[in-house]
């Protein structure tokens, strides 16, 4: 019966055979997976009603790749800057760097592929200015600038697949180091597509190929310590080629530089303004990766088996959220659950026929050890998983790792156990269903729009931040709250508008991001029709530095419509009142304390008297609502994950789309619980979002009332 097994993956191991079976069993698991390093045993597998492989395309093979070193994957680097003290400079490109991980590329001429910049001016330097020593890796400059700063964008070849890397590193592994090749080679693609047709000849029953992932990590390099020293989970850094620039310059009609990649050592951050080079790449390169996604995943299923991505590693390119994804053709979608905004993440993604989230703790040494205890991120993790399962929810769930550390820790089987059992529970009463949600949608602005739903603020996976997490609680509060959250660009708005569904707009960040929107708010499109949205009725939310760029006089471009301003220093001089501070509003009703703001955002001020302060520190306006028109705007100065702040946004969130009246369908009056109905299903649930013990009483839409008590982290299901 589906209440008692189903929709549950399991890491097994060889030589525990017993062990595991026990666990399958009362996990309810109905499917075995094997893990980097570990295989299924035969008897599991026929246990099991279906069986998930892994499979990685472009490592694992090494005779293949020391045969063909030259068509290794690639990356750029930049050297650490170095102050010229007289007219040469030595630049040793390596240094900060792992070894292990990277050496310089100088099959190809490093005259055409390397570039010497001038970081004080910008200028590249002449290369008959410079010259390359191989055997000390010094780039030497001549001529050069005294008291200039010069570093050397390099072209380096990897030796070490970073997810092999990071996995042997933190499990102490004692295993030859897989080297990554690059499929862009007509050699290589010939190589995997063989090598995938002969590899799923000798797995007959394997039923699901875990494909983890395609072709291209994301960004991540270590130092000469052995630790991360940069990690961007969406990065495209390990997809570069003299190849594929080649192929590049043949399609979009231009030639890229080494700088169009290095970006001054920023790498094209996705918290970067993302240039039109960049862009063009990522379109070239996502265009590639699913052209050969396609044909590897065809090849899957005329082998009878089905065909799964893992959400992560080798991704670039992929781009679930992308114009290319559903060219792709794949069965589902699986990936890491951090929290309530990558469990969104994966369960949004469309053009799929099911999605899976594998859950945390994954059983690593780092976590089952004797020093901790696992349980406590297991009940975290599935605390804010579950809230936003409940809106959108994933068809499977599944832990992943080696399963002889968790047998280690009976309490935690037991936990999963129970967790296991509820998420199977919350299916068999939704019955494919979906959750009701307000009727107006939430539209997150910023410049990325659709190709990053929810992935803004997001750095790594699930990893807090210090910048972030005063604008990432926004998404993780919105991931289990009843809204249908949309992600849109400036360019979507300059060129189809807003659409009538949206009924408030939310734009968070600091200034200068992509998120916040930097240029584009000095668009007079962009600027026209947010305001004639709001004029008319619209909804506009601002956190931290939303609408921010200098320009006329004005930092919050749309400081009329938030009726707030951000003093930076030019407009000293003028006085400034916050007159119109309020201690009662519909915003505020269900704080009870302090409201943290996180980082928060210092001197913003009340523009003129029309504004309503709610919240002021140190003279600082926190939050502050301002009627526009017809419409209603709110400016938050930061707003971190919490029960509370989750409230806060709700409430602001009706607010602004003038629709207070509509806040109690379906709601909770204690911060700590919240309500999700399926009203095709006929069944409604509450949840404890908390440790504690929790009562609460709950609003129908037909204005009735029910009064309950949940233990806790617990939940209660009822008939509509």
């Amino acid at each position: 019966m589906e209440m008692k097994k189903g929709r549950v993956t399991l890491p097994a191991e060889e030589g525990m055979d017993k062990e595991i079976i026990d666990v399958v069993d009362r996990w309810g698991a109905d499917a075995v997976r094997d893990s980097d390093g570990t295989k299924v045993s035969d008897a599991l597998k026929i246990r099991a009603d279906k069986v998930y492989s892994k499979y990685f395309f472009t490592r694992g093979d090494q005779e293949f790749a020391k045969a063909n070193s030259d068509e290794l994957q690639h990356m750029y680097i930049m050297s650490k800057p170095v102050t010229a003290t007289t007219d040469t400079v030595e630049i040793p490109i390596m240094d900060g760097y792992f070894d292990q991980q990277l050496i310089p590329d100088t099959d190809h001429d490093p005259k055409k592929w390397w570039e010497v910049i001038n970081r004080t001016t910008g200028e590249v330097v002449p290369t008959e200015q410079w010259r390359y020593s191989e055997s000390s890796q010094i780039v030497q400059v001549n001529q050069a600038k005294q008291w200039h700063r010069y570093t050397v964008n390099v072209l380096t070849y990897q030796l070490w697949d970073p997810v092999h890397m990071y996995n042997h590193i933190t499990n102490n592994w004692d295993t030859e180091h897989q080297m990554p090749y690059d499929p862009r080679y007509p050699k290589t693609r010939s190589y995997i597509i063989e090598r995938l047709k002969k590899w799923l000849d000798e797995h007959p029953d394997t039923d699901v190929v875990r494909i983890t992932t395609f072709f291209y990590n994301f960004t991540l390099i270590f130092n000469d310590a052995r630790k991360e020293k940069y990690v961007d989970w969406f990065g495209y850094g390990a997809t570069v080629s003299p190849l594929a620039i080649e192929q590049f310059e043949q399609e979009k009609g231009y030639q890229l530089r080494s700088e169009d990649f290095v970006d001054q050592g920023y790498y094209n951050s996705p918290f970067r303004m993302p240039s039109q080079a960049f862009l063009d790449w990522m379109d070239f390169q996502t265009k590639f990766v699913s052209e050969l996604a396609k044909e590897c995943v065809d090849i899957i299923h005329n082998y009878g088996k089905e065909a799964m991505m893992f959400l992560g590693d080798h991704w670039a390119g992929t781009e679930p959220y992308g114009k290319y994804f559903k060219n792709i053709g794949l069965d589902a979608i699986v990936g890491s659950v951090g929290d309530g905004v990558t469990l969104r993440m994966i369960s949004d993604v469309p053009h799929v026929k099911y999605t899976e989230g594998r859950f945390l703790p994954y059983f690593f040494p780092d976590t089952f050890n004797d020093q901790n205890d696992p349980i406590e991120e297991a009940n975290q993790n599935w605390l804010q998983a579950r809230r936003a399962i409940l809106r959108k929810p994933i068809q499977r769930m599944g832990y992943g790792g080696y399963i002889s550390l968790a047998l280690k820790f009976p309490t935690f089987i037991d936990r999963v156990e129970e967790i296991t059992n509820e998420f199977r529970e919350l299916h068999h009463h939704i019955k494919g269903t979906s959750a009701y949600v307000a009727p107006f949608k939430v539209a997150i602005l910023n410049s990325w729009g659709k190709q990053r739903t929810w992935m803004s603020h997001h750095v790594h996976h699930a990893i807090w931040y210090k910048q972030c997490y005063s604008y990432y609680g926004i998404l993780e509060a919105l991931s289990g709250l009843p809204f249908e959250v949309e992600f849109i660009s400036f360019e979507d708005i300059k060129n189809d508008g807003i659409s009538d569904d949206i009924g408030v707009i939310i734009n968070a960040g600091d200034a200068g991001t992509s998120w916040s929107g930097d240029y584009y708010w000095k668009d007079e499109v962009v600027t026209s029709a947010i305001r004639s949205f709001v004029y008319r009725g619209g909804g506009f939310i601002g956190v931290g530095e939303p609408t921010a760029y200098e320009y006329q006089g004005s930092f919050f471009q749309l400081s009329d419509l938030l009726g707030v301003q951000k003093e930076v220093g030019y407009s000293l001089s003028m006085d400034k009142y916050n007159d119109t501070l309020v201690d009662q509003h519909f915003i505020l009703e269900d704080q009870t304390g302090p409201i943290d703001y996180g980082e928060s955002v210092r001197y913003v001020y009340q523009v003129d008297d029309h504004s309503d302060i709610l919240s002021l520190e140190d003279d600082d306006v926190k939050i502050a609502t301002n009627q526009f028109g017809k419409g209603r705007s709110v400016y938050l100065a930061g707003l971190p994950y919490s029960p509370e702040n989750t409230r806060l946004l709700q409430r602001a969130l009706y607010w602004a789309a003038s629709q207070e009246n509509r806040l109690t369908d379906w709601y909770t009056t204690n911060i700590y619980t919240e309500c999700a109905a399926y009203v095709e299903a006929g069944y409604y649930v509450v949840i404890n979002n908390s440790y504690e013990r929790q009562t609460t009483t709950v609003y129908k839409p037909d204005g009735t009332t029910i009064e309950l008590t949940l233990e806790s982290m617990g939940y209660k299901w009822f008939e509509i």
